[in-house]
């Protein structure tokens, strides 16, 4: 790695912890200005003026809002996202698990989806204009223009209800096999795979479709190599750079973007204890929750940029 690569990706790392800061700042005071009283929704309706006023000295209400501020981030930096205020448990403790499930969930879909977008971009570059292309370029824009708890909903009365092939509702203990837990998550899967599939596949096509009106890959049809090879081993390997964009940013959504289908089949990740936790106006909840969503996001797309930088071929063999 050369002193310039090496300057850019230290400029990308720290670009990510700067906007991660700003990120904080805006979820703080985001959770904030939120309407409501945080002791009038612990309390209740019938709670008095004095045990709302010595809630919320208890839990620093009163404080300055830079005071509150530095307290949480100091408390994030040392590992403790604070205590849930609607059931008083440690925030850190009921994440961990529940983001073990959504990486989990995420995982799957991952590595069913990104290898057959990459290979469905690449017959689709090979077969262009014929029946092939037309046939995925279809079925690619039909799943794009489904929404996904629609997608999830059919799913479910068709897969679960009428064929009963797959549980309707994604639940998951320590006690399950693999297999059992593989099977209780297929439909969630299905729906993650087929919303990024969609994209992806798109993207990977319209990247190695630019690359083939290169001069070089003219000249390698012109000497009589096959079109596969020609696709596979010179155009693939320069269009690595937006694909692996694309795939970070499909990657972040699977993490970041599960709510919905979380929701929909009742699984028990961060999507789901994020939407549960918002109903209560649990704010340390939905602030650690926020900031973990945020930095997932950064993390992916700050790699996604190294990747990019790494496999610049300009940058690697400066003149």
């Amino acid at each position: 790695m050369n002193a310039y690569i090496a300057k850019l990706v230290a400029q990308r790392i720290a670009l990510g912890l700067l906007l991660i800061f700003l990120v904080s700042i805006m979820i703080f005071l985001g959770t904030q200005i939120l309407p409501g009283d945080v002791a009038q929704a612990i309390l209740g309706q019938s709670a008095t003026p004095e045990s709302l006023a010595n809630l919320r000295e208890e839990l620093g209400l009163n404080a300055p809002a830079t005071e509150r501020y530095f307290s949480w981030l100091t408390g994030i930096l040392h590992g403790d996202l604070g205590t849930s205020l609607s059931n008083g448990r440690d925030i850190a403790g009921a994440i961990s698990e529940r983001l073990g499930n959504t990486l989990f969930l995420a995982a799957w879909a991952a590595l069913i989806s990104v290898p057959l977008a990459i290979i469905l971009g690449l017959v689709s570059v090979l077969y262009r204009g014929r029946w092939p292309d037309k046939v995925i370029s279809a079925a690619t824009l039909s799943a794009i223009s489904v929404p996904e708890f629609m997608m999830s909903y059919i799913l479910m009365y068709y897969v679960a209800v009428q064929l009963g092939w797959a549980p309707s509702v994604a639940m998951l203990n320590d006690r399950m096999s693999l297999f059992e837990k593989l099977h209780a998550i297929s439909l969630p899967v299905a729906v993650l795979v087929m919303v990024v599939l969609a994209h992806m596949m798109r993207m990977t096509r319209a990247a190695l479709l630019n690359v083939m009106q290169s001069a070089y890959i003219e000249t390698a049809e012109l000497k009589g190599i096959r079109r596969s090879a020609v696709i596979w081993r010179h155009a693939f390997p320069n269009s690595i750079a937006p694909i692996v964009n694309v795939v970070m940013l499909n990657m972040a959504y699977l993490v970041v973007g599960v709510v919905v289908v979380e929701v929909v089949f009742v699984y028990p990740g961060m999507g789901q204890y994020l939407v549960d936790h918002v109903s209560k106006r649990d704010v340390p909840v939905v602030q650690a929750c926020g900031l973990i969503f945020a930095a997932v996001y950064i993390f992916l797309n700050m790699v996604a940029d190294i990747v990019s930088i790494l496999a610049n071929p300009r940058l690697r063999h400066p003149k």
